[in-house]
């Protein structure tokens, strides 16, 4: 059985830009607005380089409201999101949460998510914001069959996202407990082999066993929510799924908690605890963190082999959408007409966006970039790009091999490099 609820849906010719639950906070803080994904969202508040470096040097808090939540629940909901993804849901533990596609039949891409495995017989998929709708479609139709229900929970659901490396010191003043679910928790010493421990841990404890990419519930300022640690930014970080009537007190008191704690002296320049961050600074940060984003370096031309993101399809398995398709794909490694993903870097101050070519040393054409831009961490530019593989017997390019790109006309000397360019110390 399948349902797909839309709460709130616009007449289908009638396109509606959306705001999210904290519009008004925005408008406040004097936010300048983007368009982005049928949604009318926060750009900036102050600059794209002070947000960027308050995530890298402090916290950053994020709305990523317009971002798609779909249920999918029933005792055959592991089988049905099994059978509509690239990935095996039925091996992912209650509290974890796994990286995955969904792809059309032909193994193109539809949409990249994340899928928080949250009960026994209940799932949380997580499309992108202009991918929402068609994914929850799509979710509809491949999971009738199944013992499952899918609902498109998306308008009414908030999220909020705190990034950085005092993230989890700002959080510890506002999560008040949650529940101690053993796969989604780090061993604690001198707990039994098992780990299980069916009680609930107080917020602090709670975010400091916490592991990357899981999720439990919890409360935080009064509030039911799911505390993920995951994002987008190469930083440590959580999210935070809410009600969308939570998310504009939520929001106050996490910025205030930040507020009252002491700033980051950085440089001799003082960077407050927690800052507000729009979607430029997001988009920078999970570039250099070596992030694909939906629409540059995946679409739907492009199969995940494409991209350089073969490692997410589990193919031994007996049937999947896209599974013939993708099966042939990585069969295929290194020949003509498929791309690899490369990672470039430069010197100078000039980057090489999005469109630019990027050649061989003595003019041939090699492929596209996809992001690019002067890294504000780093100091120098970095791309992504989609190439031809390097050889039909070894696809990938080797490190340090000397490339140029071309910026409006003008040469850029780059090399290709490791991805991802930053990598927060651990």
């Amino acid at each position: 059985m399948t349902t797909h609820t839309d709460p709130d849906a616009a007449p289908a010719a009638t396109p509606v830009l959306r705001t999210t639950p904290l519009h008004r906070v925005h408008e406040a803080l004097g936010a300048s607005f983007t368009d982005f994904g049928g949604w009318r969202m926060p750009l900036r508040y102050t600059s794209d380089l002070a947000e960027h470096h308050a995530v890298r040097c402090s916290a950053g808090i994020f709305d990523l409201s317009h971002m798609g939540e779909v249920k999918v629940t029933g005792p055959e909901a592991a089988a049905a999101l099994s059978h509509a993804l690239v990935g095996d849901m039925g091996a992912v533990a209650v509290g974890r949460a796994k990286y995955t596609m969904i792809v059309t039949p032909d193994g193109g891409v539809v949409d990249d998510l994340i899928v928080y495995h949250v009960g026994d017989e209940e799932y949380l998929v997580v499309p992108n914001a202009g991918n929402r709708e068609r994914v929850a479609a799509e979710l509809v139709g491949r999971c009738a069959g199944f013992g499952c229900v899918v609902e498109d929970v998306s308008l009414v659901t908030g999220l909020i996202a705190v990034q950085g490396p005092r993230a989890q010191e700002v959080l510890s003043r506002v999560i008040e407990s949650g529940a101690a679910m053993p796969a989604a928790l780090r061993p604690q010493e001198g707990e039994a082999p098992d780990g299980h421990r069916p009680d609930v841990l107080c917020g602090p404890s709670l975010l400091g066993r916490l592991r990357f990419y899981a999720a439990v519930r919890a409360t935080a300022a009064g509030h039911s929510i799911l505390l993920a640690r995951t994002g987008y930014t190469g930083e440590d970080g959580f999210e935070l799924f809410c009600g969308a009537e939570d998310a504009e007190d939520l929001w106050t008191v996490l910025t205030d908690t930040g507020a009252a704690l002491s700033p980051t002296e950085v440089g001799g320049q003082m960077v407050p605890a927690l800052t507000p961050c729009g979607l430029a600074s997001r988009d920078s940060l999970r570039l250099e963190a070596g992030m694909p984003l939906y629409g540059h370096e995946l679409h739907e031309e492009l199969t995940p082999y494409d991209a350089g993101l073969g490692s997410v399809v589990t193919l031994d398995r007996a049937d999947f959408v896209g599974r013939q398709a993708l099966a042939e794909r990585a069969g295929r490694e290194g020949a003509t007409g498929t791309t690899v993903l490369v990672a470039l870097a430069g010197e100078g101050r000039r980057a090489a966006r999005a469109g630019a070519t990027v050649l061989s040393p003595d003019g041939e054409a090699l492929g596209t970039v996809t992001s690019g831009l002067l890294s504000p961490t780093l100091g120098h530019p970095v791309a992504l790009a989609l190439l031809r593989p390097y050889r039909g017997d070894q696809p990938a390019w080797p490190e340090g091999t000397a490339l140029v790109a071309d910026v409006r006309g003008r040469p850029l000397e780059v090399a290709v490099v490791a991805s991802p360019f930053y990598s927060r110390r651990r």
